[in-house]
């Protein structure tokens, strides 16, 4: 059983949302700013936010959380999962919030240019486009071979340091989570669709995770999309105050659903093998392994 995060109550009751894991991001140590040293996929990475201000005070916009998006050309087009838009059905605006180098991040408008729900993905664009400004941002390659059983992994995200109080004017905080795929397995993502694939990791996921990029660790291209927890046979209740168990591993959604959805749209990608080179940090890099694709 999958339980995705996070999730609205107008999906199936058995994918809830993990609100109750807010405790354990709370809890979490410090960690590297967007657009650090730590990982150069990081400047790749987007909160899917909404803002609750018409107008910035001090801190900047106060908006509310829902998930990861993530860049994959210099055209402004990035994926997440389906399931993280379902809040913005009615008529709301998606933004994402971009960082920069010598001023506070910025939220831009994002619009959903197509969802394919049966296997929870969605392309994003964001407007205006910010590799034409001035902002801290890269784009993943996507692997041209899908994740196998064993290989090493990383999931990266990042997050408000406060989900209760979040504003756009602080630095987010950023969860680098090492591991390995554990095996594939077929679920319902959506309740009118035939089942999908997933694949396991080995790392469970927190809230605010759904959306996220998982890199094989050697070429550093995606993978996956981070999905959510994989439960066996249990249900995790939204009204649980205390997270499942540790070794509750993750769940990812296989890259190549992507690639199906930037096909059918004539969307442009980067593709990339087996390489220790990491994503690149600006437009004018590519090489024969790092090669746009239709």
């Amino acid at each position: 059983m999958l339980s995705i995060c996070p999730r609205t109550r107008h999906r199936l009751a058995a994918f809830t949302a993990l609100s109750a894991l807010t405790s354990v991001l709370a809890a979490l140590p410090a960690s590297p700013q967007a657009g650090s040293a730590a990982d150069p996929a990081t400047a790749a990475l987007c909160p899917v936010v909404y803002p609750d201000d018409q107008s910035p005070a001090s801190r900047g916009y106060h908006y509310a959380f829902f998930g990861n998006a993530f860049f994959i050309n210099d055209e402004g087009y990035l994926l997440t999962v389906a399931h993280v838009l379902e809040n913005f059905r009615d008529g709301g605006q998606a933004y994402i919030l971009v960082d920069r180098p010598d001023a506070p991040s910025r939220l831009l408008k994002v619009a959903v240019i197509a969802k394919d729900v049966q296997h929870d993905v969605a392309i994003l664009r964001a407007s205006p486009n910010p590799f034409s400004g001035n902002y801290t941002v890269a784009f993943v390659a996507l692997s041209s071979e899908p994740a196998v059983r064993g290989q090493a992994v990383l999931a990266l995200s990042l997050h408000p340091r406060s989900l209760q109080d979040a504003h756009s004017f602080e630095a987010q905080s950023e969860d680098s989570s090492p591991g390995t795929v554990l095996s594939y397995e077929s679920t319902l993502l959506d309740q009118a669709g035939p089942p999908a694939d997933v694949f396991l990791l080995s790392h469970p996921v927190v809230k605010g995770q759904s959306g996220s990029p998982v890199l094989a660790l050697d070429s550093r291209a995606a993978v996956g999309l981070v999905e959510g927890l994989w439960l066996r046979g249990t249900m995790l209740s939204v009204a649980k105050s205390t997270p499942p168990p540790s070794n509750t591993p993750g769940a990812a959604i296989p890259i190549r659903y992507a690639i199906a959805l930037l096909e059918q749209r004539g969307i442009l990608w980067h593709t990339r093998t087996s390489s220790s080179t990491p994503p690149p940090s600006s437009t004018a890099s590519q090489s024969a392994t790092d090669r746009p694709k239709r």
